[in-house]
This record gives structure tokens, sequence and C-alpha cells, in this order.
């Protein structure tokens, strides 16, 4: 390869509002013993009615642009990974990229479940090597909240809400993605699925009433499918790398359920001090759980210059989703990151104002053309 894919700018965003499982069992009949034995879960991060898909997002966004060192006018593309959309259109990306005041960005959305992010990395690689973008930002954002009966402690105790957001970029040096492997198995869509509010089943008195609105899952079948699917893609993403499973530094898997994670560190013969879990303090966040598994692990100084990392998904579709990395960046120091939040903070106030400028406007042009036509109608009759 000419041109490698290197991840240059991560960051992430968790809503300040936590509830324990203690919490829930206030509000229903279960308890901490009881989701922390089956999920490994002791708590999650849900959204306030001010925060939403969009707003986490630009935060994720935000940070991972200042731990890069870039401006937003250097993003050539946003991809927002995410099952809960700020609205069904326009592309929760689009909302972004006018946030962040990434004006040479296109923007779309991408609905993978649980495996977006990792197909967006995919996406953003390949987009990078053939030489069509140079800056991509990839976002995984939920607002999982919104779409759970939280009367049903067999879903509602397993999610969280969230986002994690990563810069790739160009270079002539070698490492960065190495390579990916994306699978999809759509017979099983009806395991993990929100059956009201698409084309099938429109909104409506009758999807309300019957709770289609809410998320479903079988979850003993998705259960089988993660334990198998884990494993095989993480082994064929490092064989497509030209690694072994012993060269790998860390594992950082979709953070769905604890039995799960072992399931897989079992089938590939990893040691504890190689796989990162953070699932016990965020729950499932669907498309931003290994984006904000990754900033953790980043934090925590478990990923260093040089390293190998392994990143898996899986989820609704059915969907599956690795990639490998050798890690090629250096954390920056806090005092760096604060001038750059700094310095950021004016570059978003003066995106806010353009935006707002662009609104006004075409309300301007809009309110100017009705009053020229409404005078071009009554010039003849006069």
């Amino acid at each position: 390869m000419s041109r490698y894919a290197h991840i240059i700018g991560w960051g992430k965003y968790a809503p300040p509002n936590v509830v324990t499982n203690d919490d829930l069992a206030k509000k229903m009949e279960t308890t901490d013993a009881w989701i922390r034995e089956r999920t490994g879960i002791a708590q999650r991060h849900i959204a306030s009615e001010k925060e939403s898909t969009a707003t986490m997002a630009i935060h994720a966004a935000r940070a991972a642009i200042e731990t890069a060192n870039i401006s937003p006018m250097e993003i050539d593309l946003v991809i927002v990974a995410t099952v809960t959309p700020e609205y069904p259109f326009p592309a929760t990306a689009c909302l972004v990229q006018s946030a962040l005041g990434a004006e040479r960005a296109g923007a779309f959305d991408l609905e993978a479940g649980c495996s977006g992010f990792v197909y967006g990395l995919a996406m953003a690689a390949g987009m990078i090597r053939s030489e069509m973008y140079d800056t991509i930002l990839v976002i995984g954002a939920e607002t999982l909240s919104r779409i759970l009966d939280w009367n049903d402690r067999a879903t509602c105790v397993l999610f969280g809400d969230g986002a994690g957001a990563a810069i790739v970029r160009a270079s002539d040096k070698p490492g960065g993605m190495m390579t990916s492997v994306l699978g999809s198995d759509g017979s099983g869509g009806d395991l993990l699925i929100l059956p009201g509010g698409g084309a099938r089943h429109p909104a409506g008195p009758e999807t309300v009433l019957s709770k289609m609105h809410y998320a479903r899952m079988n979850g003993r079948e998705v259960y089988r499918f993660a334990t198998r699917v884990m494993a095989e893609a993480a082994q064929i993403v490092v064989r497509r790398a030209g690694w072994s499973l012993d060269q790998i530094d860390l594992f950082i898997p979709h953070q769905a359920n604890a039995r799960i994670i072992e399931s897989a560190a079992k089938s590939l013969k990893l040691a504890p001090e190689k796989i990162f879990v953070n699932l016990q303090n965020y729950g499932n966040t669907s498309a931003a759980s290994i984006p904000i598994a990754l900033c953790e692990a980043i934090d925590a100084d478990r990923v260093q210059p040089g390293d190998r990392l392994v990143l898996v998904g899986f989820g609704a579709g059915l969907t599956w989703a690795a990639c490998a990395i050798e890690w090629t960046a250096a954390k920056p120091g806090a005092p760096a990151l604060r001038h750059r939040a700094a310095t950021g903070r004016l570059r978003y106030l003066w995106a806010g104002l353009k935006a707002l400028g662009w609104r006004l406007q075409r309300r301007t042009d809009a309110t100017v053309s009705k009053v020229t036509e409404a005078v071009e109608r009554k010039t003849p009759e006069e």
C-alpha cells in the first residue's frame, strides 16, 4: 500500500446522569446481583431531555478534533454510525458537520447496529487508501434509552447512551488500519429489531399501542450468534493482517455482555490483561461501545505506539465487523488539550453564528421571493 489510514484523534462523551442497578431495582422486579451475574453491568449513562444522539456526537467529535490537533475545515467526510438517529432525515452526520464548521465535508449516517463504528472505520480506511479523501471523522453515537421499554427488564437493564469518535487520516507511514472484515446474516434480522416507525410499519396509533417503537431482542439467539461470530471475526482479521493471535496487544470487543467477552477471550486464548472491558460502567451503548472503550483504554495507558489492536463488533442485522490496527498515535498532554479546547470553543461559536446566518438568509430570501411573487400577480390586474 502506498497510502495508509491512521487514527490520529479520538474522543468520547457519556451523559452525566448515571443509573445504577440499584436505581432500576427501585422501579422494577430486579436486583443488582441478578443484573451483574447475567450481564456484568453495574451502571449505565442515560441522556437528559436536553441531550440527544447529535449533541453527544458533537461532544465526542470535538474531543477527537482537539486530540488530533486539526481544524474542522480539514475534514473531508463525516460518518455517524447509529441506530438512534436524531431524525429519520436529515442525517445526524449533517447536523454534526454544521455544528463543527466542517464546511468542506460530506456527511452521511451508517446503520449496522452495534457493528456500526467498525464498519465506519473500514469505510474510512478504504476511501483513504483509494485517495478519495484524506481526513475522515467516524462517530458512533446512540440514545438507546429513547427506544427502550423501561418496564421490560429483559432489555432495559442492558443498554446505555453515549458517543465516541475517531479522526482517520491518510499517511505514507506504514501502520494504522491494517485490514478489516465485515459480515452480515439478514436471516436473523428479527432477532434484534425496532419494528415500528419505518416503511413496513409506519408510526400510528396501532404501532404505539403495540409498543412497536421499543427495541425487541431474542436474547438467547443473539447470545449464541455473538459467542460464535466474535471469535471467528477476530481470527479472520488477524490472519488477514499477517499476525498471529499471540501478537495481539489489546483486544477491544463490543461491550454487550461479560459472558460473551469471556467466551471470545477463551476461544482466542487471550490473557485477561490483553482484553479491555468497561461494560460495567456503561452497559451496551451499541455503535458507541467500541469507540468509548478505545478512548478509555488510551486514557488508561493501555494503548501505546507500536501496539497491535483488534476491534470486534456484532449486532442487529445481524452484522459483525472486525479491524486490525497497528497503533501509531501518541497521547497528547493535558496542557495541550486544554489549550486546544479553548481555541475550539471560539471556533465552534463562530461556526454556530455562521449557520444561524445562513438560516436567516434563507428565510429572508424566501420572504422576499413571496413578496415579489405577490406583487407580480397583482400588477397585471391593476
